[in-house]
Protein backbone atom coordinates (compact mmCIF):
# COMPACT_ATOMS: atom_id res chain seq x y z
CA UNK A 1 0.00 0.00 0.00
CA UNK A 2 1.07 3.59 -0.82
CA UNK A 3 2.36 5.54 2.68
CA UNK A 4 0.72 8.39 3.81
CA UNK A 5 1.84 11.29 2.12
CA UNK A 6 1.74 15.08 3.86
CA UNK A 7 -0.54 17.70 1.85
CA UNK A 8 -1.72 21.14 2.78
CA UNK A 9 -1.58 21.57 6.06
CA UNK A 10 -4.59 20.09 8.44
CA UNK A 11 -5.14 17.11 5.60
CA UNK A 12 -3.23 13.92 5.74
CA UNK A 13 -3.77 12.24 2.00
CA UNK A 14 -3.20 8.87 1.05
CA UNK A 15 -3.93 8.86 -2.65
CA UNK A 16 -3.25 11.20 -4.79
CA UNK A 17 -6.54 11.38 -7.41
CA UNK A 18 -9.60 9.00 -7.98
CA UNK A 19 -10.72 8.00 -11.27
CA UNK A 20 -14.80 6.20 -11.48
CA UNK A 21 -16.27 3.79 -13.61
CA UNK A 22 -19.23 5.62 -14.93
CA UNK A 23 -22.15 2.89 -15.76
CA UNK A 24 -22.94 1.39 -12.72
CA UNK A 25 -21.04 3.42 -10.30
CA UNK A 26 -22.28 6.99 -10.62
CA UNK A 27 -25.25 6.20 -12.29
CA UNK A 28 -26.87 3.10 -11.44
CA UNK A 29 -28.11 1.96 -14.78
CA UNK A 30 -27.81 -1.49 -14.50
CA UNK A 31 -31.38 -2.41 -15.65
CA UNK A 32 -31.59 -0.11 -18.18
CA UNK A 33 -28.36 -0.90 -19.53
CA UNK A 34 -29.52 -4.41 -19.69
CA UNK A 35 -33.30 -4.15 -20.95
CA UNK A 36 -31.71 -2.06 -23.96
CA UNK A 37 -29.42 -4.81 -24.60
CA UNK A 38 -31.94 -6.93 -24.41
CA UNK A 39 -33.88 -5.99 -26.94
CA UNK A 40 -31.81 -4.94 -29.23
CA UNK A 41 -30.48 -8.50 -29.12
CA UNK A 42 -33.95 -10.05 -29.86
CA UNK A 43 -34.10 -7.48 -32.79
CA UNK A 44 -30.33 -8.76 -34.39
CA UNK A 45 -30.15 -12.14 -33.85
CA UNK A 46 -34.12 -13.10 -32.88
CA UNK A 47 -33.16 -13.64 -29.08
CA UNK A 48 -32.58 -12.18 -25.69
CA UNK A 49 -29.24 -12.39 -23.96
CA UNK A 50 -29.22 -15.08 -20.85
CA UNK A 51 -27.82 -14.19 -17.60
CA UNK A 52 -24.43 -15.24 -18.17
CA UNK A 53 -24.07 -13.55 -21.93
CA UNK A 54 -24.76 -10.25 -20.14
CA UNK A 55 -22.06 -10.84 -17.43
CA UNK A 56 -19.58 -11.95 -19.71
CA UNK A 57 -20.47 -9.93 -22.96
CA UNK A 58 -22.09 -6.02 -21.85
CA UNK A 59 -21.03 -5.07 -18.03
CA UNK A 60 -18.34 -3.08 -18.87
CA UNK A 61 -17.48 -4.00 -22.86
CA UNK A 62 -17.37 -1.60 -25.23
CA UNK A 63 -20.22 -1.70 -27.33
CA UNK A 64 -18.21 -3.25 -30.32
CA UNK A 65 -17.18 -6.45 -28.53
CA UNK A 66 -21.11 -6.72 -26.99
CA UNK A 67 -22.53 -6.35 -31.13
CA UNK A 68 -19.50 -8.62 -32.64
CA UNK A 69 -20.37 -11.28 -30.32
CA UNK A 70 -24.51 -11.08 -30.46
CA UNK A 71 -23.40 -11.05 -34.40
CA UNK A 72 -20.55 -14.02 -34.61
CA UNK A 73 -18.64 -12.11 -36.70
CA UNK A 74 -15.91 -8.74 -37.05
CA UNK A 75 -18.05 -5.97 -37.74
CA UNK A 76 -16.66 -2.75 -40.18
CA UNK A 77 -16.73 0.99 -37.61
CA UNK A 78 -19.60 2.26 -39.97
CA UNK A 79 -21.38 -1.07 -38.65
CA UNK A 80 -20.91 -0.56 -35.50
CA UNK A 81 -21.15 2.93 -35.77
CA UNK A 82 -24.78 2.78 -36.98
CA UNK A 83 -25.64 0.05 -34.51
CA UNK A 84 -24.26 2.07 -31.67
CA UNK A 85 -26.54 5.03 -32.38
CA UNK A 86 -29.63 2.32 -32.90
CA UNK A 87 -29.18 0.40 -29.27
CA UNK A 88 -27.83 3.80 -27.20
CA UNK A 89 -30.58 5.16 -28.72
CA UNK A 90 -33.08 2.40 -26.95
CA UNK A 91 -30.87 3.82 -23.82
CA UNK A 92 -31.09 6.83 -23.93
CA UNK A 93 -34.97 7.01 -24.25
CA UNK A 94 -35.25 4.33 -21.23
CA UNK A 95 -33.35 6.85 -18.86
CA UNK A 96 -35.33 9.56 -20.32
CA UNK A 97 -38.64 7.88 -19.14
CA UNK A 98 -37.29 8.17 -15.55
CA UNK A 99 -38.34 11.58 -15.05
CA UNK A 100 -36.94 12.42 -11.79
CA UNK A 101 -35.17 8.99 -11.11
CA UNK A 102 -32.63 9.99 -13.81
CA UNK A 103 -30.25 10.95 -11.18
CA UNK A 104 -26.82 10.20 -9.71
CA UNK A 105 -26.13 7.74 -7.59
CA UNK A 106 -26.92 7.45 -3.52
CA UNK A 107 -23.81 9.19 -1.78
CA UNK A 108 -22.19 10.43 -5.58
CA UNK A 109 -23.14 14.20 -5.29
CA UNK A 110 -22.22 14.52 -1.90
CA UNK A 111 -18.86 12.87 -2.13
CA UNK A 112 -17.81 14.72 -5.99
CA UNK A 113 -18.60 18.42 -3.55
CA UNK A 114 -15.80 16.74 -0.75
CA UNK A 115 -13.66 15.72 -4.03
CA UNK A 116 -14.36 19.12 -5.38
CA UNK A 117 -13.87 21.34 -2.35
CA UNK A 118 -10.27 19.66 -1.31
CA UNK A 119 -9.46 19.73 -5.35
CA UNK A 120 -9.02 16.29 -5.90
CA UNK A 121 -8.19 15.47 -8.93
CA UNK A 122 -11.13 13.33 -10.39
CA UNK A 123 -12.05 11.48 -13.54
CA UNK A 124 -14.70 9.29 -15.02
CA UNK A 125 -12.92 5.94 -17.30
CA UNK A 126 -15.88 4.28 -19.09
CA UNK A 127 -17.05 2.34 -22.04
CA UNK A 128 -19.44 4.28 -22.81
CA UNK A 129 -19.28 6.32 -26.06
CA UNK A 130 -19.22 10.21 -27.06
CA UNK A 131 -22.90 10.47 -27.74
CA UNK A 132 -24.00 9.04 -24.41
CA UNK A 133 -20.83 10.69 -22.24
CA UNK A 134 -22.14 14.25 -23.75
CA UNK A 135 -26.06 12.77 -22.75
CA UNK A 136 -24.89 12.36 -19.29
CA UNK A 137 -22.79 15.98 -18.64
CA UNK A 138 -25.92 17.39 -20.11
CA UNK A 139 -28.73 15.53 -18.05
CA UNK A 140 -27.01 15.16 -14.94
CA UNK A 141 -24.87 18.08 -14.82
CA UNK A 142 -21.60 16.38 -14.29
CA UNK A 143 -19.50 20.02 -15.59
CA UNK A 144 -20.09 20.82 -11.99
CA UNK A 145 -17.48 17.98 -10.89
CA UNK A 146 -15.96 16.84 -14.32
CA UNK A 147 -13.48 18.09 -16.79
CA UNK A 148 -15.13 16.76 -20.07
CA UNK A 149 -11.38 17.08 -21.62
CA UNK A 150 -10.22 14.55 -18.83
CA UNK A 151 -12.72 11.95 -19.28
CA UNK A 152 -11.53 8.39 -21.33
CA UNK A 153 -14.71 7.12 -23.38
CA UNK A 154 -14.70 4.46 -26.06
CA UNK A 155 -13.37 6.21 -28.92
CA UNK A 156 -12.48 3.18 -30.85
CA UNK A 157 -8.63 3.48 -30.04
CA UNK A 158 -7.89 2.05 -26.96
CA UNK A 159 -8.71 -1.56 -26.23
CA UNK A 160 -11.80 -2.34 -23.65
CA UNK A 161 -11.90 -3.22 -20.09
CA UNK A 162 -10.28 -5.47 -19.25
CA UNK A 163 -7.68 -3.93 -21.09
CA UNK A 164 -5.74 -2.05 -18.51
CA UNK A 165 -5.18 1.07 -20.99
CA UNK A 166 -8.44 3.25 -20.14
CA UNK A 167 -7.29 3.25 -16.46
CA UNK A 168 -3.49 4.01 -17.83
CA UNK A 169 -4.92 6.85 -19.90
CA UNK A 170 -7.21 8.14 -17.14
CA UNK A 171 -4.65 8.36 -14.76
CA UNK A 172 -1.86 10.12 -17.14
CA UNK A 173 -4.61 12.44 -17.86
CA UNK A 174 -4.85 13.87 -14.07
CA UNK A 175 -1.00 13.60 -14.00
CA UNK A 176 -0.49 11.01 -11.88
CA UNK A 177 0.71 7.01 -11.68
CA UNK A 178 -1.82 4.29 -11.10
CA UNK A 179 -0.87 3.51 -8.50
CA UNK A 180 -1.63 7.14 -6.81
CA UNK A 181 -5.26 6.85 -7.57
CA UNK A 182 -7.75 5.51 -5.94
CA UNK A 183 -10.87 3.51 -8.37
CA UNK A 184 -13.62 3.04 -8.52
CA UNK A 185 -15.58 0.34 -10.49
CA UNK A 186 -18.60 -2.42 -10.58
CA UNK A 187 -18.25 -4.93 -13.50
CA UNK A 188 -15.67 -7.63 -13.37
CA UNK A 189 -13.75 -6.45 -16.45
CA UNK A 190 -13.63 -2.86 -14.96
CA UNK A 191 -12.22 -4.52 -11.37
CA UNK A 192 -9.66 -6.18 -14.00
CA UNK A 193 -8.28 -3.15 -15.64
CA UNK A 194 -8.34 -1.13 -12.93
CA UNK A 195 -6.29 -4.07 -11.00
CA UNK A 196 -4.02 -4.98 -14.16
CA UNK A 197 -3.13 -1.08 -14.49
CA UNK A 198 -1.83 -0.86 -10.85
CA UNK A 199 -4.32 1.38 -8.97
CA UNK A 200 -3.10 2.00 -5.82
CA UNK A 201 -6.79 1.11 -4.14
CA UNK A 202 -9.74 -0.54 -5.82
CA UNK A 203 -12.76 -0.31 -4.52
CA UNK A 204 -15.61 -2.59 -5.85
CA UNK A 205 -19.38 -0.70 -5.73
CA UNK A 206 -21.88 -2.99 -5.31
CA UNK A 207 -20.41 -5.48 -7.72
CA UNK A 208 -22.10 -7.36 -11.13
CA UNK A 209 -20.99 -10.85 -9.52
CA UNK A 210 -21.31 -11.65 -5.84
CA UNK A 211 -17.81 -13.57 -6.35
CA UNK A 212 -15.14 -11.43 -7.39
CA UNK A 213 -11.94 -13.49 -9.35
CA UNK A 214 -10.01 -10.02 -8.60
CA UNK A 215 -7.97 -8.81 -5.59
CA UNK A 216 -10.36 -5.49 -4.30
CA UNK A 217 -9.12 -3.55 -1.21
CA UNK A 218 -12.99 -2.63 -0.53
CA UNK A 219 -16.35 -3.84 -1.48
CA UNK A 220 -19.04 -0.91 -0.77
CA UNK A 221 -22.73 -0.72 -1.20
CA UNK A 222 -22.78 2.53 -2.07
CA UNK A 223 -20.36 6.11 -2.76
CA UNK A 224 -22.42 7.33 0.77
CA UNK A 225 -20.44 4.79 2.35
CA UNK A 226 -17.15 6.17 0.86
CA UNK A 227 -14.10 6.36 3.24
CA UNK A 228 -13.44 9.91 2.11
CA UNK A 229 -11.44 10.86 5.46
CA UNK A 230 -9.44 7.66 5.17
CA UNK A 231 -8.29 7.32 1.55
CA UNK A 232 -7.91 11.59 1.27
Amino acid sequence: MPMLQESTPGYTVRFKGIVFDFNGVLWWDTPLQEQAWQEYSARLRGAPLSREELALHTYGRPNRHTLEYLLGQPLSDSQVWQMVQEKEGLYRALCLELGEGFRLSPGAAELLDYLAQRAIPRTIATASEKTNLDFFFQHLDLGRWFSLELVVYDDGLLPGKPAPDIYLQAAARLGLRPTECVVVEDSLSGLQAARAAGAGYLIALNPTQAHLPVAVDEILDSLADFPRERLF
